[in-house]
């Protein structure tokens, strides 16, 4: 009962093939087609809407299409501002050219504005927009104003 031991054919001959210059493009191969995946559409859209919603603490833009898909967004505190400075107008107005930019990207000229909310970047950020060289069309005014509907919270103790 004299066992002999075999050599370890199997795994020399797996550790042959690893090395081998032909697995090598196969893993690399895999690779690419992982990170290719879904690549960012370029749409040509010369006309788009903006929604600014500024707030006390923050200010949000989207740009969409004239259909309402969203072609780019930013905000302030996307933009690394944090706390209190979120609602200033200066961070409003660095949140807008970064979503103009983008939308710029995607062939936007020019831009029919739409302003909600009481923040302090309403103006700013519409200004940043022209400044960025996309031309204003108009501004129209959407904050919500109730006609008397919910009871509103009670008076801020300071």
């Amino acid at each position: 009962m004299v066992e002999e031991k075999k050599p370890k054919e199997s795994q020399d001959v797996k550790d042959e093939k690893a090395a081998s210059p032909e697995a090598k493009p196969k893993a690399a191969e895999a690779v690419v087609a992982r990170r290719s995946g879904k690549k960012k559409e370029r749409k040509n859209v010369p006309m788009a809407v903006v929604h600014i919603h500024a707030t006390f603490n923050n200010t949000v833009i989207t740009i969409a299409d004239m259909q309402g898909n969203v072609l780019a967004w930013s905000s302030a505190g996307c933009l690394g501002f944090k706390g209190s400075r979120k609602g200033t107008p200066f961070a409003a107005q660095m949140a807008a050219q970064a979503a103009g930019n983008a939308a710029k990207e995607h062939g936007v000229r020019s831009l029919e504005v739409r302003v909600k909310g009481p923040g302090s970047g309403r103006e700013s950020s519409i200004r940043a927009l022209q400044g960025i060289g996309l031309e204003v069309k108009a501004i129209k005014d959407v904050t919500p104003i109730p006609h008397n509907g919910c009871r509103p919270p009670k008076r801020r103790r300071v």
